[in-house]
């Protein structure tokens, strides 16, 4: 389930059409590429894959497979005993130089566009910031109150939920509402870390002494999970990220729940509202 869910960082946008629907927030049996995008900018990062990268790759794929075969054949010791000695061919050395180039290009273009529109939030609608630790997230909102929030894995042992996925269900889950434009800011406390959620589009390093910024917006309620992937330490495969998106309506009244519940140093009972799930 690991492996699935970094491998989904980077592939086709789709899983198996009889498990779409459990795609979405989590990685699941047998799934291929992509987990099913929740946020705009995961649905453009589908698209570049799917109508861009995807089309040249296979392309050029079987051109160079045809193009090996080719000369297997038609120069081979059995049809060539006397191999010819031309060097050099202008026109073609132009071709191998160019073309090249000019598909580079047309793939540089929109890959510019979405590495900028992930970099920073406009005009975002509220803040968050997520600390990694020592091998917990931390969630705080300074929009909405001082509280802290630590966010641990909640193991079998633990007593996880029925229907929750193994290795990814947490204690707290970092609630958000839908449709707002949310700022996260990143940083480490102690070691590196990777705030990574694949449905959400969402990768960012936390570093020590350094604040990193990037943004989501979830389209439709859920949960979405993801983990850390960059190797931090003993616990690095037990930090999970568990992102729940709730109405406008529900994530207020959570907020007035958290307020009450959780002590600024994070360690107050877990807060939990009713959610799509």
């Amino acid at each position: 389930m690991r492996w699935m869910s970094r491998a989904a960082t980077f592939g086709l946008a789709a899983v198996l059409p009889c498990q779409a629907a459990l795609a979405t927030g989590q990685p699941v049996p047998w799934g291929l590429g992509l987990q099913a995008g929740a946020s705009p900018i995961k649905h453009e990062i589908a698209w570049f894959h799917d109508a861009l990268l995807l089309p040249v790759i296979t392309v050029i794929t079987l051109f160079v497979l045809g193009l090996l075969l080719y000369v297997m054949t038609r120069f081979s010791a059995a049809r060539n005993p006397t191999p010819t000695r031309t060097t050099h061919n202008t026109t073609l050395e132009v071709l191998w130089t160019v073309i090249p180039i000019v598909i580079l290009v047309v793939i540089a273009i929109p890959s510019f566009r979405l590495l900028y529109k992930q970099d920073r939030a406009v005009n975002p609608d509220m803040t968050i910031k997520v600390t990694g630790r020592q091998w917990y997230w931390q969630f705080e909102y300074p929009d909405h109150g001082t509280f802290v929030i630590d966010s641990r894995i909640v193991r079998d042992k633990d007593g996880r939920p029925a229907g929750t996925p193994r290795l990814l269900e947490v204690d707290n889950r970092l609630v958000v509402p839908v449709g707002a434009k949310i700022r996260t800011l990143v940083a480490g406390a102690d070691v590196l870390h990777s705030f990574f959620v694949p449905s959400l589009a969402v990768q960012i390093y936390s570093v020590p002494g350094r604040l990193n910024e990037t943004w989501f917006q979830v389209d439709k309620e859920g949960i979405y999970y993801g983990q850390c992937n960059q190797i931090c330490g003993t616990d690095h495969a037990f930090m999970p990220i568990a992102v729940e998106a709730v109405s406008k309506a529900k994530f207020d009244q959570w907020v007035e729940e958290a307020k009450k519940k959780f002590a600024a140093d994070g360690t107050a009972p877990a807060v939990r509202i009713a959610a799509a799930e």
